[in-house]
């Protein structure tokens, strides 16, 4: 057992020196996961403008709305992994990437 908690706390603080990183690949994933039914949502909103108008109006919306995502929801998401203590930080960031991969595997 104590083999195992030692293993968890190395992931942990070795996860922690990068959370950075790891938090803007959480956010990027989401992002292209979801990215397709906000784009839609969008679309939809947008769809009662001429096409000459609609289409840069979309590519400035994806182009800022993903970039702001990038920059203003990963330091949300650092601050929010920085709460698990190292036996807890590897496990969470384990049962995250299984959670996107299940939700990429049914899309």
């Amino acid at each position: 057992m104590e083999f195992v908690l030692d293993l968890l706390a190395t992931v942990s603080r070795w996860s922690r020196s990068n959370l950075s990183e790891i938090a803007l690949a959480l956010v990027g994933c989401l992002l292209i996961l979801f990215g397709t039914d906000i784009k839609g949502w969008i679309e939809g909103r947008l769809g009662s403008f001429a096409g000459a108008l609609r289409i840069p109006i979309m590519a400035l919306l994806c182009t800022v709305g993903s970039g702001a995502a990038l920059i203003y929801a990963t330091p949300w998401v650092v601050r929010g992994l920085s709460q698990f203590n190292n036996y807890s930080l590897a496990p969470v960031l384990v049962v995250v990437l299984v959670l996107i991969g299940v939700v990429a595997d049914r899309k």
